[in-house]
């Protein structure tokens, strides 16, 4: 049994109510990582086609596709059975990862090969540095909303997210390597990481892995035996 299903069997253990409160709030949460990663998207993009910056440029594509997948989770949730569409969900998700870990591993081994070297960008620095503070909090949020939903593509957004905050990590040491030594081959090696962490991410979403954590203990109710008196 795929772990899709398993997961789509417990999501119909969860009461309507709290089905509708806890898909509001994976909405809510959709909009709120689409509006930042709208911004961060252009903000990355413009300094990384400035700076000549693969990893920057890499960056706010994954931006880019962030928002996707929060628009994706907002189409989910606007039907009427939500979990009719979490497998479709789910697969578009997974596909973006591996998209962005496509194009970002050529252009880095083609900046490698190269030797293109990438101009500072304080600008690209700040926004790393922005998103480190901000995506470990709503990826937080959604994992445990997906978790108490027991929705597959709501936590494969929580790790889409995640990524970001993984990926800033990487680009940022790449960008201060950078900007303060002058290793310009750190940049296109941050990207090759942020690849590498695309392609596991999408593994683990196109299996459904992660849905069922500690956090969100699934209840087995069994049928009282009955004792003879």
């Amino acid at each position: 049994m795929s772990a899709t299903h398993d997961h789509a069997t417990l999501a119909a253990a969860v009461s309507p109510f709290d089905r509708t409160r806890l898909g509001r709030r994976a909405q809510l949460l959709a909009a709120a990582s689409v509006s930042y990663n709208a911004v961060e998207a252009v903000i990355a993009l413009a300094a990384g086609l400035v700076a000549g910056s693969i990893a920057l440029i890499g960056f706010g594509l994954d931006s880019v596709i962030e928002v996707s997948s929060g628009l994706i989770i907002l189409w989910q949730f606007r039907h009427r059975l939500p979990q009719s569409r979490e497998q479709r969900a789910v697969r578009l998700i997974a596909a973006s990862f591996f998209a962005l870990a496509a194009f970002v591993a050529f252009e880095s081994a083609r900046a490698l090969v190269t030797g293109s070297e990438p101009h500072a960008s304080p600008v690209g620095i700040g926004l790393a540095v922005s998103s480190l503070l901000v995506m470990p909090f709503l990826a937080w949020a959604q994992r445990r909303t997906g978790q108490a939903l027991h929705s597959t593509s709501v936590i494969a957004d929580s790790r889409q997210t995640l990524l970001c905050t993984y990926m800033s990590a990487v680009l940022l040491v790449g960008l201060v390597l950078n900007a303060a030594v002058g290793w310009w081959w750190a940049d296109p090696l941050a990207g090759l990481l942020i690849a590498a962490i695309a392609v596991r991410e999408g593994r683990g979403a196109w299996r459904g892995e992660g849905c069922c954590a500690p956090t969100a203990p699934c209840v087995v109710t069994t049928r009282p035996t009955s004792t003879a008196s």
